[in-house]
């Protein structure tokens, strides 16, 4: 059979063509936007032997200028290839339908069938559920003709009830936008059809639909729609539905000059109680940026009802502080069109899923993990009430196939004094597949997240905190993931951390006050997390171009080898090389990232090889030729204003695809409070003129991250690198808890100075890189030290800006790397045994203690004692016996 056709080929190919029986509905703004995609369809009729049947019955403009059914063709032949016919829905609905049912049975065979738009009928019968009824009978009707018909709807017109059953019913639904003169469409529904692309946002030109992959101009077009976005009536609490009515009427009336502002004063403090932040802390800048028209904005994207937790907020109040202070941001800053999960769906999951006395906090801690471990179990397998589902899969429609993240957002989350980082999950949703695959992901996706507040390490966080007993409940943000498709990939160019105080000012051009960046390119994934043998880039914002290597030749040799993305045809996040994620961007973008070298391009000429594999990731021309170093500097320093502390930002870095000149979008995903302390100058005393080299354990010349000490240490722990290297990944994490326990052992000092000593990297969930420490194990450590010792090849990364690095900071943890092969450094486990006369060696208690790990402590009091001198400032620090 020969196919149908919408008649422009662009659309016949995003929904994977046009069969006999599909019924279109287009959910339009304007009647306009509809005769657009009707009139081709008309036109194109001919061209398939087909007629065209105009159903003509709304007050709208004409969609077609043809003659009315049952005339005499123009040509006198009695032949024609598009008619109207008039019907009149106030002659009730059995007339109505009846009458055009007539015509289809007569026509169907030969014609296309093309209705005004179904709004009309809604007000002229007085009945969202009778418009809807119509279509029900009509749709099917025409699908079992195997003809096919075009439908329309006023977006944000009609109840769910209605739309609901439209939608269920038609083969394909699309929703139309007109923005800055161009025709974008997005499928909504297209049954039976699938493609990697189907979902997304196109942009017409010609007859072609091109897919919209920049996440950014995405966000430009479907976030400027006013519209609700969610139906805010489903399953409301009355306060909510009230208290958007409210501010609704409020908001009209002051733009009508109504002397309505005592009454939105007083409506603005609630809804900021109800939706953004209870803590008096963070109450004072919510009423300085936050106003009742952007409050409406937050409810519309909120599913479900409660607070929307500290990570949100923490973001809408950055966008407003940056906004607000320099109007150019606007063009810099990607859209915000993220979507709230109210922290009262958590509760309502827990307690419908049998959970909520498995959280209660009663009895021992270790009665409490014991329970936690029950709850994730249930959580983890729970299932949603009807009404949540329904609004995720509204929320679905609207991001189509972009990818998604799904991230806790928990209401003690990024608060002055405790930021869990890392506490909580983050899921990437590829969001690939048919709305029901799609669907199911998110929903595991929410699970995932909602059970990671029952984890060990957060309840243990939460415990050193004081916060356990406290409420805590998960409100759930869902964020547009940002980037660009890059054939099957989808990433942006890159991602990280940002902090407006500089804890590492390992060169003295450095200002702290500048602040710094860790950036990676891809994901900003490799930015907070510690996983494998990679490495990222340190900026010092005034000083973008000066690295901390030591040496010239360490430029290229420790840099970013892999790349975080999301892998599209295979609908997973994803670990792949660089070079292969380098080579798929255009030259104009790729060169703003890395540099060619020359030699190593050479050799690749020689061997044959793609000289792809000779571009390094420096991040040079991005500091050099964009504003990119002082425009995050200028961010870091208005946000610590505004907050009146220093703050920590995460954010991607997305290319401008619109641009002929190198130009970028940054997406801010995340702002809090930063928990560092200001180092001062300080006085930490001097060295002693000479110290023999038999008393020296350890020597280093950076990188030193905290504030300088010289003081004793009460206890070491030493992990004794060759041993540890042979143990199995198991006896590894045996050694982190015995780390851990060891750690927290009293001592005859209220405050004792512990300092941990190990080979590779603290805190890395890869054991094979180090070892895995968790919050709870180096909780009570003072100085951690790391050495270059794990495996060749493999360095201590300066954690600058992970999770793990962020609870260093917390908790005013000494952080010194050392790398025993480079000039000025050593650690010498010749020391240790000596050190037994002085130093009093704790004994073995297991076979693994005894294998693994040394501890020392002091033996006698006002004798020798360890002492280490750690110079910040200078970059320098020595663990020596006095």
């Amino acid at each position: 059979m020969e196919p149908f056709t919408t008649g422009l080929r662009g659309l016949d190919k995003i929904v994977n063509g046009i069969f006999p029986g599909d019924n279109l509905v287009f959910d339009v703004d304007d009647v306009d936007h509809y005769k657009h995609f009707a009139r081709a369809f008309a036109e194109a009729a001919p061209g398939k032997n087909r007629n065209i049947i105009y159903f003509r019955f709304a007050d709208h403009p004409p969609l077609l200028d043809t003659p009315e059914y049952g005339d005499p063709a123009e040509d006198g032949t009695g032949e024609y290839t598009a008619k109207t016919v008039v019907l009149d829905p106030k002659r009730g609905f059995e007339y109505f339908v009846s009458d055009l049912a007539k015509i289809v049975e007569q026509e169907a065979a030969s014609s296309w069938f093309i209705f005004d738009c179904l709004s009309g009928l809604a007000i002229d019968w007085y009945s969202d559920r009778m418009m809807a009824n119509f279509f029900l009978v009509v749709c099917p009707f025409i699908l079992r003709r195997k003809s096919l018909a075009y439908f329309a709807l006023y977006k944000h017109s009609h109840s769910s009830h209605a739309t609901d059953s439209i939608y269920d019913t038609a083969q394909i639904i699309i929703e139309v936008w007109k923005h800055k003169g161009t025709y974008y469409i997005q499928p909504q529904k297209v049954e039976n059809r699938q493609s990697p692309t189907m979902y997304m946002l196109h942009a017409r030109e010609a007859e072609q639909f091109i897919p919209v992959t920049n996440s950014a101009q995405t966000a430009d077009v479907v976030a400027a729609v006013n519209r609700p976005l969610l139906n805010f009536t489903i399953q409301r609490f009355g306060p909510w539905t009230a208290s958007y009515h409210e501010a609704t009427a409020i908001i009209a009336a002051l733009e009508q000059g109504e002397p309505k502002e005592e009454e939105a004063k007083m409506l603005l403090e609630r809804l900021l109680n109800m939706v953004i932040t209870r803590q008096k802390s963070f109450l004072p800048l919510a009423r300085r940026y936050f106003d009742l028209p952007y409050l409406l904005d937050i409810l519309k994207r909120l599913i479900g009802s409660g607070l929307i937790g500290g990570k949100a907020r923490g973001i809408l109040l950055a966008q407003r502080i940056l906004r607000e202070r320099d109007p150019s941001w606007d063009q810099i800053l990607e859209v915000h069109d993220s979507f709230f999960i109210g922290s009262d769906v958590f509760y309502t999951y827990v307690i419908q899923n049998d959970c909520w006395w498995l959280r209660r906090k009663t009895g021992t801690i270790e009665e409490m993990l014991e329970r936690a471990a029950q709850a994730r179990d249930r959580i983890l397998n729970g299932e949603f009430l009807d009404y949540i589902v329904d609004q995720f899969q509204e929320m679905l429609e609207y991001f189509g196939q972009a990818p998604i993240i799904v991230r806790s957002s928990s209401i003690q989350e990024d608060s002055y004094g405790n930021a869990f980082s890392g506490k909580y999950e983050s899921v990437f949703c590829a969001n690939q597949g048919t709305p029901e695959e799609r669907l199911e992901s998110f929903l595991n996706a929410v699970r995932r997240v909602y059970a990671s507040s029952m984890d060990e390490d957060a309840l243990l966080y939460r415990l050193h905190h004081g916060l356990l007993y406290e409420d805590e409940q998960m409100a759930l943000l869902v964020q547009r993931v940002s980037g660009d498709y890059w054939q099957d990939w989808f990433f942006p160019a890159a991602g990280g951390v940002g902090f407006s105080y500089n804890p590492f000012a390992w060169d003295t051009s450095i200002d702290p006050r500048a602040g710094m960046l860790r950036l990676a390119f891809g994901l900003g994934t490799r930015a907070v997390d510690r996983i494998d043998d990679d490495y990222t880039r340190i900026v010092a914002l005034n000083q973008p171009l000066k690295r901390p290597d030591k040496h010239d030749s360490d430029d290229y040799k420790y840099i970013q080898r892999k790349v975080d993305l999301i892998d599209i045809e295979n609908n997973t996040f994803a670990t792949v090389p660089v070079r292969e994620a380098l080579a798929k961007l255009p030259p104009l973008d790729r060169d703003l990232f890395a540099t060619l070298d020359s030699e190593a391009a050479r050799r690749a000429r020689e061997l044959g090889i793609d000289e792809s594999a000779a571009l390094r990731l420096d991040f040079k021309n991005l500091f050099q030729h964009t504003d990119f170093a002082s425009r995050m500097q200028n961010m870091l320093s208005v946000l610590e204003a505004a907050y009146q502390h220093p703050v920590d930002i995460e954010f991607t870095v997305n290319m401008d695809g619109k641009s002929v000149t190198p130009s970028y979008r940054i997406n801010l995903v995340q702002c809090r409070p930063f928990q560092v302390k200001i180092m001062g100058p300080g006085d930490i005393g001097r060295l002693p003129s000479s110290i023999p080299e038999e008393k020296v354990f350890i020597r280093s010349d950076g990188p030193i991250v905290g504030r300088s000490v010289a003081a004793p240490v009460d206890r070491l722990i030493y992990v004794i690198p060759e041993a540890y290297t042979s143990l199995s990944e198991q006896e590894r994490y045996g050694v982190a808890r015995l780390v851990g326990e060891l750690s927290h052992r009293p001592t005859a000092k209220k405050d004792p100075v512990v300092m941990v000593v190990g080979p590779g990297r603290w805190g890395t969930s890869t054991p094979a890189m180090g070892v895995p420490v968790s919050f709870n194990d180096i909780k009570g450590v003072s100085v951690m030290v790391e050495l270059a010792m794990m495996h060749k090849g493999l360095i201590p990364d300066l954690s600058l800006g992970t999770h793990f690095f962020n609870d260093l900071v917390e908790m005013d943890m000494l952080y010194v790397a050392v790398f025993p092969d480079r000039s000025g450094n050593c650690v010498s486990e010749t020391f240790l045994n000596s050190a037994s006369g002085a130093l009093k060696r704790v004994p073995p208690e297991n076979d693994l203690w005894k294998r693994t790990v040394i501890v020392l402590e002091e033996e006698n009091p006002g004798g020798e004692e360890l002492r280490l001198y750690a110079d910040a400032t200078a970059q320098t620090a020595l663990c020596y016996l006095t």
